[in-house]
Formats: structure tokens, sequence, C-alpha cells
């Protein structure tokens, strides 16, 4: 029984050596497995650029904004009723 499994396993050896792995799928080169089954290109190449860095804005101070007491508005330059 030994001698029986020893052979078993070397005939799978021997067998899986002769088959090699096709990772397209038997589709060809530049093609792989959809997801019915159906042969597909591959997608283009994707170049992605390195990023832009750009100079920091200058900072702009504004001046306030005038004011008027409650009531009044600011009109023709001055605060008005």
């Amino acid at each position: 029984m030994k001698y029986l499994i020893a052979a078993a396993l070397l005939a799978t050896t021997v067998v899986g050596f002769g088959a090699t792995a096709d990772a397209a799928g038997g589709c060809g080169r530049g093609f792989h497995r959809g997801p019915y089954g159906g042969c597909r290109p591959n997608a283009a190449v994707v170049v992605v650029r390195p990023p832009v860095v750009y100079r920091a804005a200058p900072v702009v101070v504004v001046p306030r904004a005038r004011v008027c007491p409650y009531g009044m508005v600011w009109r023709y330059g001055r605060c008005r009723y």
C-alpha cells in the first residue's frame, strides 16, 4: 500500500510539471478573462503626473468696514438716519 501511494504521488508530481500556468486565461497577450468568461483587452496604461506645487498666495489686508451706530446706515460717505 505504501508503494501504491508513493507511485501515485510521484505520477501527479511529474504530470504537474508538464503543465504551465497561463495567467491570461487562454486569451493571449494583452487580454484577460472578463466576469462572464469572455476575453477582454487590458486597460490602457495610466500615467500619473507629479503634483504641481504653487507658491503661497500673498496676504491681503483689508481695512475694517465702517460701522455706524444702531439705527443708522452708511450712505453717501457718512452715517445717516
